[in-house]
């Protein structure tokens, strides 16, 4: 998943992985290893606004599909989804629900209005 974000991103940009890597200092063996998932995604968030910022990633939804695909690949949770009491609190309905089992509709309500609440500007 991640892998496969960067490397098309990368190729998007129309650079070689020779070329990407020499433009950014960044090793080709282990660039190479991570655009085939061979070597997980950074965890840590100043590298990965690093490689969002090689990637031009500028507008927040690209990043934020970036961090997730990261999280996702090492089996975590994104840590802005882990700040908030709310949802945390509604996860294991999505988890749940992911698998297969239906909600009650107390959950369903209680999660569609977590998700209008989120989508309302502040």
């Amino acid at each position: 998943m991640f892998g496969k974000f960067i490397r098309k991103r990368r190729l998007d940009l129309g650079l070689s992985l020779r070329a990407f890597c020499m433009k950014y200092s960044e090793d080709p063996s282990n660039w190479s290893k991570m655009e085939r998932e061979v070597l997980g995604p950074p965890t840590d968030y100043a590298r990965l606004l690093q490689i969002a910022h090689y990637l031009e990633l500028s507008d927040e939804s690209s990043k934020r599909e970036l961090f997730d695909l990261a999280a996702a690949e090492r089996g975590r949770v994104p840590g802005d989804i882990m700040s908030d009491a709310q949802l945390v609190e509604n996860l294991p309905v999505v988890f749940r629900t992911l698998r297969g089992e239906a909600p009650t509709e107390e959950e369903l309500v209680k999660l569609a209005d977590l998700i209008r609440k989120s989508r309302t500007p502040q």
